[in-house]
């Protein structure tokens, strides 16, 4: 049996979307009706996730890590995501642009001085506002904005991209598992697998969506005096929703890569002036004490759960367990739109391009604004009882051009709050239409207003305490897909690995091996793949 063009498909309801869109209208109604029982479960469920499964959350991560270095060494790395002859679709710079916007984007902007801010007056271990919790402000926001957050990116977006560019499979988490599961994952179990990514991915969009109404909302509060609440919240979500929606309608190619660029340029230039009106030789210092601390601790700390610590213990649980689950959560939308911007890059290239680049640009960017928020916050009391979602303007109000930094610094949240909904309408649309990589505006337009419900009705559930429902829901997610990503990396390396072997792939490679692949890919190694399929499927 060939496989279907999913592109021929696009047009159909595939089971996926329709059992993925009615859990999604359930979730919604139920937010709606019983907002206060609605988050009371959540807060239950989560309060039981990171009791009893906190430590999952850190090996499984650690692991992927590792699985990533490997590979950047192993001879699998010389394998490319793509045919021999394709080329990457995008220049360095605008994948970079993209795969950070999608990546990190508003996180980065509402957490870059409210956690370290926070970590310094309630640290983890030790006593507030001392010099070791300074350092350890510091470290601890590396530590969960560095390489965990990026090796769970990297490894579903590798799997993805191996499988639909050198597979010819389509796009779908599901199909990254036949190495495993045969043609079951054009069945039942490929069905599961698919919802299970479309609502961990809802729920870590959410999460993103939920936490720039909240800082936009914050903001325009502190700066104009409009009221912080759930109206303005819905106001602003609403804005923004028509903004990424008319992006949506322009097409990946033009209105994300465009506006990526625009998130860049906008937050190189925040960074540049915080750099220079900020203490500037402080925060090369910190920046470089910090990092030699993240390194220096990094295997401790990447396992270390504080079983017998409860202040730590607790800590982590608002914060590392939360970071790693949001992570995992949004792994599927980032994953699968990273693999679809990254195609013709060598394996190595690849994790080596996804795993250190934004990682380096995360440590400066916790150091620049880290530094810059605690200093400003010794000086002004008040700064360290703002909520996170204002800390930041707070911050901008006390130091030199702060209202010109302030006003940037909206319009950057706009942008990002549009290039991370831009990209999961695409990503949501992809899943649920059979893979396609062109689904229609249609879907696009339902999954982008199903986005913006369920950020609406998980910050109205929450009350005053919107940032904890918007937690509550990419803990829960993540949940059941961080099965599903194991999976995927068994998946990937028992295929890879078996090409690898085929090519004769080493550190010193097989030169016939490699000019007869050549050879073959020139005269149809396309077709010959398909063969090779349905031999296997025969003798299954």
């Amino acid at each position: 049996m060939e496989q279907k063009n999913p592109n021929l498909n696009n047009r159909k309801l595939s089971a996926v979307f329709i059992f993925s869109i009615i859990i999604t209208a359930v979730f919604v109604i139920l937010g709606a009706i019983f907002p206060n029982q609605f988050n009371k479960v959540g807060s239950s469920i989560t309060s039981w996730i990171t009791e009893y499964f906190g430590w999952y959350y850190m090996i499984i991560v650690a692991v992927m890590i590792f699985f990533c270095i490997f590979l950047i060494f192993s001879p699998i790395g010389k394998l490319k995501l793509g045919k021999p002859g394709d080329k990457p679709a995008f220049n360095t710079i605008s994948w970079f642009a993209m795969l950070f916007s999608a990546g990190m984007g508003i996180g980065l902007v509402f957490y870059g001085a409210a956690e370290p801010i926070s970590h310094f007056a309630n640290p983890a271990t030790g006593d507030p506002k001392t010099t070791h919790a300074y350092t350890e402000a510091l470290r601890g926001s590396f530590m969960q904005w560095g390489f965990h957050a990026w090796g769970v990116y990297g490894i579903v977006a590798l799997a993805l991209a191996y499988s639909q560019y050198r597979k010819n499979e389509p796009g779908l988490i599901s199909r990254t598992l036949r190495p495993i599961f045969g043609n079951k994952v054009e069945g039942p179990i490929g069905t599961v697998v698919d919802v299970i990514a479309v609502f961990a991915t809802i729920g870590g969009v959410a999460v993103s969506l939920g936490l720039g109404a909240l800082q936009i909302s914050g903001g325009l509060s502190y700066l104009f005096d409009i009221p912080n609440n759930i109206t303005t919240q819905g106001i602003v979500i609403v804005i923004v929703t028509f903004l990424f929606l008319s992006s949506a309608w322009s097409g990946l190619n033009k209105g994300m890569q465009y506006i990526s660029n625009i998130n860049i340029g906008l937050a190189g230039i925040i960074l540049i002036i915080v750099l220079i009106i900020g203490p500037t030789v402080l925060i090369l210092n910190m920046l470089t004490t910090s990092t030699g601390e993240y390194l220096n601790t990094f295997l401790y700390n990447m396992f270390d759960t504080a079983p017998l610590n409860g202040q730590k213990h607790q800590w982590m649980s608002q914060w590392t367990f939360f970071q790693l689950a949001w992570w995992i959560s949004w792994s599927p939308f980032v994953g699968i739109f990273i693999a679809r911007v990254s195609k013709g890059r060598s394996i190595r290239e690849f994790v080596s391009g996804v795993l250190l680049a934004p990682v380096l640009v995360s440590i400066v960017w916790f150091s620049a604004f880290g530094v810059l928020g605690i200093e400003t916050a010794k000086s002004h009391p008040k700064i360290f009882d703002m909520p996170s979602e204002t800390a930041l303007f707070g911050v901008f109000d006390a130091v030199p051009l702060g209202f010109v930094l302030s006003i940037i610094t909206l319009i950057l949240i706009v942008t990002f709050f549009v290039t991370s909904a831009d990209s999961a309408t695409f990503v949501l649309g992809m899943q649920t239409t059979f893979g396609s990589l062109n689904p229609s505006v249609t879907i696009k337009i339902i999954w982008g207003l199903a986005q913006a419900l369920i950020a609406f009705v998980l910050l109205f559930s929450g009350g005053n305490n919107g940032l904890s429902a918007l937690q509550n829901m990419a803990i829960m997610t993540a949940l059941p897909f961080s099965v599903i990503i194991i999976l995927m990396m068994i998946s990937f390396y028992k295929d890879a690995n078996k090409e690898r072997k085929f090519l004769g792939l080493t550190l010193q490679p097989n030169k016939k091996r490699m000019e007869s692949y050549l050879k073959r890919n020139q005269e149809g190694y396309e077709e010959e793949i398909i063969e090779r399929r349905k031999a296997t499927r025969n003798s299954e």
